[in-house]
């Protein structure tokens, strides 16, 4: 069983029943092993982005609140925490040249971490570079 480290994005979805892809995350996650991963980066993100008032005009999403939904979704659920103990000065871990813009390197970096831990990155961005992870194969990318 592959676990899978969830970005942001998938992150939000499943837990916010107004996000647009909230019914593609559900889709995929009732079709997958439900062994799923976070990480700091991948939490904060989720609770910077969702309480932030500029996040949606129907909800007010309190940090608490996130972070208690956070919490019971890991808790009843097969979930682990993966350390975030990459750098990207790393070359043994990182080909940054094939970076062809920014706006890529989070996902690049999750995907290094999810190669580090044996797992998938699940994202809904179709254009992760991840021929910029070494040792990254397709079965540690999973685009829904």
């Amino acid at each position: 069983m592959i676990r899978c480290l969830l970005d942001v994005n998938v992150l939000i979805a499943l837990l916010d029943a107004g996000h647009a892809f909230h019914q593609r995350a559900h889709q995929w996650w009732a079709a997958s092993s439900r062994a799923w991963a976070s990480c700091p980066l991948t939490e904060n993100g989720l609770v910077r982005i969702m309480s932030s008032t500029a996040y949606s005009k129907e909800d007010n999403f309190s940090v608490d609140d996130i972070t208690a939904r956070l919490s019971y979704f890991a808790e009843h659920t097969d979930h682990a925490f993966w350390i975030d103990d990459l750098t990207v000065r790393n070359t043994s871990r990182f080909q940054l040249s094939h970076l062809i813009s920014s706006r890529h390197l989070t996902n690049v970096y999750l995907l290094a971490l999810a190669v580090k831990n044996e797992g998938q990155l699940v994202t809904f961005d179709q254009h992760v570079p991840n021929h910029s992870v070494v040792g990254a194969e397709p079965r540690h990318l999973r685009v829904i």
